[in-house]
């Protein structure tokens, strides 16, 4: 059945192309497997909640905008009762309004939120001709700021005051945050949905860290076999897309109780997620893809555990958390938990607080071909135990990675910028038998047991505690054996002979430039005090680098890299492979371009000699 939905359709009718339904939320009432559901041209305030979801990938429910038609979702209302007051604006509205969920007293807050420095922000927001008001704590503070807003309950109202910058409300459209949603089924196992062509804005999100409930403005609520494709997602107050955690297993428990550490009660919900269902038969699989997110208050794209075996890949993300209105540990464009098996590829991502955080569980994960530029960092990996992949990536921020995890193998990158590398003994967290959820066991980061191959670095100012290179593992051993060795001198003991050896790293045919450092065991590289003057910018619709490159620099004694030729990481012993076990060979750049065979060092392979300008990507 094919059913459609108009601005100029009633609810009554049939649904039918001549005689459209009015909401979408209608239709999402009727649509059952193999059914499309085709929006056509408009405006639509609602949270949709779709009643049934599709049996298999092949018979799945599907919502699309129609054909080059311009459809919005959003989870605000207009308001236009506002009185002028003291040179502001304010409108004073029945709290009976927002229902259940009112914006406007609802704190964000949850496990690893930090506390605001000034004042507890909403979920509400407020907007003049689309454009997103700064929250103050007071109408004091309203009076003195322009492009701000406050809001209290009085007397069964909820009253919000506004500093337009002179501007009259009633010369354009004010909106406000009303629904926590725009896109979103109320229960779970709502599989195989394709959500495709639309524009969502507007949400009242909550913070969505990985022990609670997590939603955003489109989520698929601990469901299967999602595609998210082709949709322009903005202005959620914490997060766009949602592939995360239910609340069943765990909401908060750490700041509710303060019983346990955080880490702990983390721990806990992987297991309890694992005994109702968290596995590949039942929970993630989604593809998320060509779509472009940008101004929301805590990432782009979030989840813990049902993002796993996803594909993520041809999104543009940008300005996430860069108005740093709050903060907290579950920041960035991408920020997943327990993403096993997924591959992230082809992203453009950019001028965000962290590009993308890999935390928890991030075994089988490969970071593939992405553009990063302008963050405050680019990428963290977070207290897991490999094997995941890092290739082909162009990191071009100061800061590019912070390295909290083991058992990484990092292929054919640009680093442009420093990196940070730290152990973790104080929080063991889980490895999984190979393309599974299954549990093997837990344990620590003791760092090291990485491999660098084929990787070019650039140097730049370096800080506290990040350095240019790879010289951060100055002092590890070179190789299993090694590790071994020194680990039985020290006796018959157990876990201390373990803990006092650096565990082994594979460091090899990497470049280093303007001033970068390489491991002292590394045996074939080259390096060069050249300036490579790095520069990436955005031209019209392309983002172009620009970097300086040093003669001789393609005489380095490479090879083509194969995955399964790799040291196993010591702690998972599983092989570095695709999520289908399929060996990779990293024969292609991060343009698609055909690596000889002694490939280039870095991310592109047609680099030459002196100033390069490259087009390496779209928008």
């Amino acid at each position: 059945m094919d059913y459609h939905v108009s601005k100029s359709g009633n609810d009554r009718n049939e649904g039918t192309a001549k005689a459209p339904f009015l909401t979408i939320s209608r239709a999402a009432a009727f649509a059952e497997a193999g059914d499309t559901v085709t929006v056509h041209e408009g405006e639509y305030r609602e949270c949709v909640n779709p009643a049934n979801g599709g049996i298999a990938d092949c018979k799945r429910i599907t919502y699309k905008a129609a054909d080059g038609e311009r459809v919005i979702i959003k989870g605000s209302e207009i308001i236009t009762d506002w009185e002028g007051a003291d040179g502001i604006w304010k409108a004073t509205i029945p709290s009976s309004f927002f229902g259940e969920h009112n914006p406007y007293t609802e704190i964000i807050d949850g496990d690893w939120f930090m506390e605001p420095l000034d004042h507890p922000p909403h979920t509400g927001q407020v907007y003049i001709d689309g454009n997103a008001l700064a929250e103050t704590d007071s109408v004091e503070n309203v009076k003195n700021n322009a492009l701000t807003w406050y809001a209290e309950e009085k007397d069964g109202n909820t009253v919000i005051y506004a500093n337009f910058a002179g501007n009259d409300p009633k010369n354009g459209t004010v909106e406000i945050n009303v629904r926590r949603s725009c896109f979103c089924p109320e229960k779970t196992g709502v599989n195989y949905i394709t959500v495709s062509g639309f524009e969502m804005a507007h949400a009242a999100t909550q913070w969505a860290p990985p022990t609670a409930e997590q939603t955003g403005m489109l989520s698929v609520n601990w469901s299967k076999g999602w595609i998210i494709e082709n949709n322009i997602l903005h202005d959620s107050r914490c997060s766009a897309i949602c592939v995360g955690k239910e609340r069943t297993t765990g909401h908060n428990e750490h700041i509710r109780y303060r019983r346990k550490p955080g880490c702990q009660t983390q721990l806990e919900t992987v297991f309890a997620a694992w005994h109702i269902g968290w596995d590949r038969e039942h929970i993630g699989s989604h593809i998320i893809r060509n779509n472009t997110i940008y101004d929301c208050g805590q990432t782009a794209i979030v989840g813990h555990m049902c993002g796993a075996f996803s594909e993520i890949y041809g999104n543009h993300i940008y300005n996430i958390a860069n108005k740093r209105e709050f903060y907290g540990f579950e920041i960035a464009g991408i920020k997943l938990h327990a993403a096993i098996d997924t591959y992230i590829h082809h992203n453009n991502i950019h001028d965000c607080l962290l590009g993308t955080w890999l935390d928890w569980e991030a075994q089988g994960v490969r970071l593939s071909g992405n553009v990063y530029w302008n963050n405050e960092t680019d990428v963290w990996v977070e207290v897991t135990h490999g094997p995941h992949i890092f290739d082909n990536n162009i990191f071009g921020s100061k800061k590019n990675l912070i390295n909290a995890a083991q058992g990484g193998a990092f292929i054919h990158n640009l680093f442009c910028g420093a990196s940070s590398r730290y152990d973790v003994r104080n929080r063991p967290t889980p490895y999984h038998i190979p393309h599974s959820t299954e549990i093997m066991g837990c344990t620590v980061v003791f760092g090291g047991d990485d491999r660098y191959f084929n990787n070019m670095f650039v140097g730049v100012k370096e800080t506290d505690g990040w350095s240019c290179g790879t010289k951060k593992y100055n002092g590890y051993t070179v190789s299993m054996d090694e590790f071994i060795r020194k680990a039985s001198e020290k006796g018959r003991g157990d876990i201390e002979n373990y803990e006092n050896v650096p565990q082994p790293v594979y460091i090899n045919n990497n470049f280093y430039l303007s001033g970068a450092e390489p491991f002292d065991g590394e045996e074939i590289c080259i390096r060069s005090d050249m300036e490579a003057k790095v520069r990436i910018t955005e031209e019209t619709d392309r983002i172009v680098l620009e970097i300086d490159i040093p003669e001789g620099f393609d005489r380095l004694d490479t090879h083509i890299i194969r995955s399964h030729s790799l040291e196993f990481p010591r702690m998972t012993g599983a092989p570095y492979e695709a999520a289908d076990g399929a060996e990779i060979i990293f024969d292609t750049d991060c343009l698609g371009a055909v690596r000889c065979d002694r490939p280039l060092p870095g991310a592109l392979e047609k680099l030459t000699a002196g100033h390069n300008r490259i087009i390496i990507g779209t928008i």
